[in-house]
Parts: C-alpha cells; sequence; structure tokens
C-alpha cells in the first residue's frame, strides 16, 4: 500500500464530513504530481458541503515522470522510482481554472504561484513576469524543499529554505505583503535525535524578517519526527516573529495526536500563540475527501476557546491571505 493509500485509509476513519466551524483552507493543491485535477469547480462544490469557506489553492512545483521502464502510470511522487521535474505550467494550470470562475466563487479562493526551480536564481524573473501577467496571486508557495524522498527524487541539486535563489523571492514577499508557504523539514528521515535542518531555516526567518514565512506541516513529514518536536516549535514561534504554522498533512496524526486525541502539550502551544496556526488539508487535485480531512480537526476545535478556534480555523489564514491587498490593488487606489 503507497503511503498516499495509507493516509487516505485514515481519513476514511473520521466519522464526521462536515468542519464544526466555518474553515479557510490554508493548505490545498489543484493538482495532483501528475499535474491532473478534478477542477475548481469541483472543489468549490466540496467546500461548500464540508463547510470551507474560503481556501488558499497552489498548483504542484513538480511533475513525477512516467519513465519508459515503469508498467503503470503514476499519480504520487512515491508510486515508483522515476525522478521528478520542475514544472512551470502547473502555475497556468492554476490561472486557468480560476479564470473560467465568476467573480464570486473566486472570491472564495487565494491562489498562489510556485512553479519555479528554487535553486535558480533567474526564478525572480519568472515570479515578477507572472505576477504581472496575472495579478490576482496572493502568495507564493507551496515551495517543495527540504521534503524527505521528494528531494532524492527530484532532478538537480536538494532546494532548501536558505538557498540564494530564493531571497530575491523573499524580498518580493515583504515587498508585497505576501506570505510563502514552504515545505522545509526540520530534520532529515535518519536523524531522530536532533534537528538538522533547523539552521537554514533559522537562517532564512532571521535574514528576512520582514517576510511572512508558513511553515507547512510544522516542518513536519514522512518518517521525520521528535521527541521535543512540541517544544522546538514553541522555541520558533518565540524567536521569530514572521513564523506562522499550518497543521496540514501528516503533523496532526503523526506529531499533534495520541490516538484521535490531541496532546495536551500542543493545546498549550496553539494557546499561547493562538495567531500563528492555521488548518488544511494538502489534498491533491482529487477532493472526495475533503470533507473527512477537514473534519478530523474537530476533535482539536473543541478542546479549545471558541475564540482560538476561530482563529485556526479561520481568521489567520483570511487575515493573510484574502484581507491583505496586492501592491497592484493599492497602487489602483492611489
Amino acid at each position: 500500500m503507497s503511503f498516499s493509500h495509507h493516509f487516505r485509509k485514515k481519513i476514511d476513519q473520521v466519522p464526521e464530513e462536515t468542519a464544526q466551524l466555518p474553515v479557510t483552507d490554508m493548505h490545498i493543491h489543484l493538482v495532483d504530481f501528475s499535474q491532473n485535477t478534478e477542477g475548481l469547480q469541483v472543489l468549490i462544490d466540496r467546500m461548500k458541503q464540508a463547510n470551507i469557506e474560503k481556501s488558499v489553492i497552489f498548483g504542484l512545483p513538480v511533475i513525477k515522470k512516467w519513465a519508459e521502464s515503469e508498467p503503470e502510470r503514476p499519480s504520487y511522487y512515491l508510486d515508483d522510482d522515476s525522478p521528478c521535474y520542475y514544472f512551470a505550467s502547473t502555475d497556468e494550470i492554476v490561472a486557468d481554472e480560476y479564470l473560467k470562475l465568476s467573480s464570486e466563487e473566486q472570491n472564495m479562493l487565494a491562489p498562489t504561484l510556485c512553479g519555479f526551480n528554487p535553486t535558480d536564481r533567474l526564478a525572480i524573473d519568472y515570479v515578477e513576469y507572472m505576477f504581472k501577467k496575472y495579478p490576482f496571486w496572493r502568495g507564493i508557495g507551496e515551495l517543495l524543499l527540504r521534503h524527505d524522498d521528494l528531494t532524492a527524487l527530484t532532478e538537480g541539486e536538494p532546494a532548501r529554505v536558505n538557498h540564494p535563489a530564493l531571497h530575491d523571492i523573499y524580498v518580493f514577499c515583504a515587498e508585497r505583503d505576501l506570505p510563502g508557504c514552504i515545505h522545509q523539514n526540520s530534520t532529515s528521515v535518519g536523524h531522530h535525535d536532533r534537528f538538522e535542518y533547523l539552521h537554514e531555516m533559522k537562517e532564512a526567518l532571521g535574514k528576512f524578517p520582514q517576510t511572512t514565512f508558513i511553515w507547512a506541516h510544522c516542518g513536519c513529514s514522512r518518517r521525520v519526527s521528535h521527541k521535543n518536536y512540541a517544544a522546538m516549535i514553541r522555541e520558533m514561534l518565540i524567536s521569530h516573529r514572521n513564523l506562522y504554522v499550518d497543521l496540514s498533512w501528516i503533523i496532526y496524526e503523526e506529531a499533534i495526536c495520541s490516538g484521535l486525541e490531541p496532546k495536551p502539550a500542543w493545546i498549550k502551544i496553539i494557546k499561547e500563540f493562538p495567531e500563528r496556526f492555521m488548518l488544511g488539508t494538502d489534498l491533491c487535485g482529487h477532493f472526495d475527501h475533503l470533507g473527512r480531512t477537514i473534519a478530523r480537526y474537530n476533535n482539536l476545535i473543541n478542546l479549545l476557546p471558541l475564540r482560538i478556534s476561530e482563529m485556526i480555523a479561520g481568521k489567520n489564514a483570511e487575515e493573510l491571505y484574502f484581507r491583505r491587498e496586492t501592491s497592484k490593488e493599492q497602487q489602483s487606489r492611489q
């Protein structure tokens, strides 16, 4: 059973299909690793059924190669041993789908840009071009940087959050008040006694204090764990005011919960930093499990004061992605 199927099997066990509070889904991909999608219209229909009022939508910056030696077409990066490569057209897929929608439907979505090689110092030229072509982008991401087996499978040098090619991207985001969502593992799959890559995250956060970073899955990933994970997240939030985290993909089951119940240490941290946490589904291109994926957070929501639950469920992501104006919108008012 592939990891994606294993995760879906867990989601199938969630008894509810609707979020108890209105949600802004901070983290969902329009496409899968073959760049296939059910489309934004299907996503919007599923959102309405699941009590998701708004969603932040990404493409996927890489595509999985279907190698001649592989008998079955892959849809996930771990389906076989063939490599992945950067795929700029993912942003065009997002743009094409977004432009098909009515203005009312567009207001439910915050599209972001991700289809560039984060180790290429010319990437900023692509970003600037795409923002001129489609001024509706609301952020950068999700950038796939340190990412367990995906790093090894992606052609080219390893991507990392402190790579010089991303410096101009971070400045671009700061100048336009745009958040950047990044996947950067806190450690490797082989080291669970220390946070091997945390210094890279700290360097980027410290060097670009005016840039808003959203750390996807709190830096957690497949087989990436540590007994003091909650304490590390707390220390990072204390030290870096420009850091936000999303509780998407496997962080919830693998680190935050014991069984189905959130651990007291995580409840305490969320209460201490209620404005810095957000919820996400991290589905990729196919949305039939959207309701159950977002409803799994109902246990967490029930353990928090209503004010904090409303913040992590929707208000924080809405503030970052939907209430901030892009530079073009600001200029049009001058």
